[in-house]
């Protein structure tokens, strides 16, 4: 599990063909790695990714084809957002979020709006239930409050801090984004699906 309260900003710096998928070598920036071993989880850009091999202050994983399949910016060199799994005496700063993205959204807006950012972004038609006013959304890894939704569009105000320690201050109108959803949304829909 993850809180979406982005750690460091690293760089995928090699993406090799493996059987179905890629390994990555990424430099993970300022993300302290010291108390990271072989097999704990990274969120990478909001993925949640096990850690294969470690050296220094840069680590490798591997991502099947179905994870490159449903998500975006895994697939070469790139900017990407880190946080390394929570532990159960961890402040929740964010909100509880998986690692397992549940869609790419396009953004349609991206400026400065006083002293904050306006970023607008269209979800995909199936995930658009699960988005509500000031409910939580991930984007690429960072918890954010949705402040307004219409349709499939969703509306998110960044402050300066956010753009300064995230890959988001990278975004533009037509950037594809990573989409995890609130987990509580998703198992309101389960149970009224089959009853409560």
């Amino acid at each position: 599990m993850f809180t979406g309260i982005v750690t460091s900003v690293g760089k995928i710096t090699r993406a090799a063909p493996r059987d179905q998928g890629l390994r990555l070598a990424i430099d993970a920036g300022m993300l302290d790695l010291s108390d990271v071993a072989v097999g704990d989880s990274i969120a990478v850009n909001g993925v949640c990714l096990t850690v294969i091999e470690l050296q220094g202050d840069r680590f490798e994983v591997d991502v099947s084809q179905e994870t490159i399949n449903c998500t975006i910016g895994l697939d070469g060199p790139n900017d990407v957002n880190l946080e390394k799994s929570l532990r159960l005496s961890d402040r929740l700063g964010g909100h509880l979020m998986s690692g397992h993205v549940d869609g790419v959204g396009e953004v349609t807006r991206f400026e400065p709006a006083g002293e904050s950012f306006l970023l607008v972004i269209r979800a995909p038609q199936d995930l658009a239930k699960y988005i509500a006013r000031k409910g939580s959304i991930t984007v690429n890894g960072v918890s954010l409050t949705v402040n307004r939704v219409e349709d499939k569009d969703f509306e998110i105000n960044l402050i300066l801090h956010t753009i300064t320690v995230t890959n988001l201050n990278k975004l533009k109108p037509g950037s594809r984004v990573n989409l995890e959803v609130d987990l509580i949304a998703r198992y309101i829909e389960r149970l009224q699906h089959y009853g409560a």
